[in-house]
């Protein structure tokens, strides 16, 4: 197969190296000091899947058609941006492999005759340097969406990744799901603390837990079917809401431990650390907006943008008494 990947950060560049390790032809789209690591030494993969380094071909112009999958695997506001210049591909199956609920819509807005289906990864991986890419969570990914895009996606990942895959039939329940997993992430960005040193700190695995509490009740009024997110599923999320803040630490507690020894940066902090922008607009940004359509309160969600974006703008992390002494007490 011929498949073109649109952002080959952590997440894009390990399916890229993963898809040309079974042997198809990969085209990749990247920027700056990391296009060029990539297009001089290829993509150089280590951690939980082993080692090896993947050949593939850095664009600098849109590839002339066919291709036979593409993959969009920029950050979720990028989406946009990255999409206007592959109109020629209008047809040709997508698979979003972004966190957030945005991706799709993008797609279905700038490829408007194309399927969707929608990757959602559980594995952790770090983009170490330009070039390098480090897998600390070997797990598995999350599939669905439109059945012509699912037939040419699924076979090709099911091949490349050494771990599970799992089809979803309501894949749009699993994003929201992985909403839920992701408020794991905003506090690492805050603090510049790993997943595993945020849940273990008592204030802020309750910050984190409270944060959580808030995105049940928003996914409840919206009406979402909740889908299961690895070993998070409706029953997971059914005890966070009749359990509240001590079911959601609980809940965090045990995702960190799945994450192993390895500290997991999580994505807000890996672009803080390169000076990029965040995704949290994308995640906990998407809590408070639905939040605030469907008359449910999320206080702690918002602070959390607040804070992220601080963050953002000073490059300076804030100690976790700091972040506690700002985050509104849930009532």
């Amino acid at each position: 197969m011929r498949i073109a990947v649109i952002g080959a950060g952590a997440v894009g560049g390990l399916m890229a190296a993963l898809t040309a390790r079974a042997g198809h032809e990969v085209l990749v789209s990247a920027r700056g000091e990391h296009a060029e690591a990539i297009a001089r030494d290829g993509v150089r993969v280590d951690g939980g899947w082993g080692e090896w380094v993947a050949s593939v071909q850095v664009v600098s112009s849109i590839p002339n058609p066919p291709l036979d999958l593409l993959v969009l695997a920029t950050k979720a506001h990028d989406s946009v941006e990255a999409l206007a210049p592959w109109a020629a591909h209008d047809g040709t199956p997508v698979l979003v492999l972004q966190n957030g609920l945005e991706g799709e819509r993008a797609v279905r807005s700038a490829l408007p005759h194309s399927p969707v289906a929608i990757g959602l990864a559980l594995f952790a991986v770090s983009l170490v340097g330009p070039g390098p890419i480090s897998v600390t969570g070997p797990n598995g990914l999350t599939l669905g969406g439109d059945p012509a895009a699912v037939a040419v996606a699924e076979p090709l990942v099911r091949a490349a990744l050494p771990a599970e895959l799992v089809v979803a039939d309501d894949i749009h329940g699993a994003q929201f799901t992985k909403l839920l997993v992701n408020q794991v992430n905003a506090l690492p960005a805050i603090t510049g603390l790993s997943v595993q040193q945020t849940v273990g700190d008592p204030s802020l695995r309750g910050v984190l837990a409270r944060g959580m509490v808030e995105t049940v009740a928003v996914g409840d009024a919206v009406g979402v079917r909740w889908g299961r997110i690895g070993a998070v599923d409706a029953d997971a999320v059914a005890a966070v809401r009749s359990g509240g803040i001590a079911a959601a630490a609980a809940l965090a507690q045990q995702l960190a431990a799945g994450m192993g020894d390895v500290p997991n940066p999580a994505s807000m902090l890996q672009s803080i650390r390169r000076g990029r922008t965040t995704e949290v607009d994308a995640i906990n940004g998407v809590i408070v907006d639905l939040g605030a359509r469907h008359a449910v309160p999320t206080p702690v969600n918002a602070a959390l943008v607040s804070l992220v974006h601080d963050v953002e703008r000073s490059g300076r992390f804030l100690d976790p008494c700091e972040v506690v002494a700002v985050i509104p007490a849930m009532q």
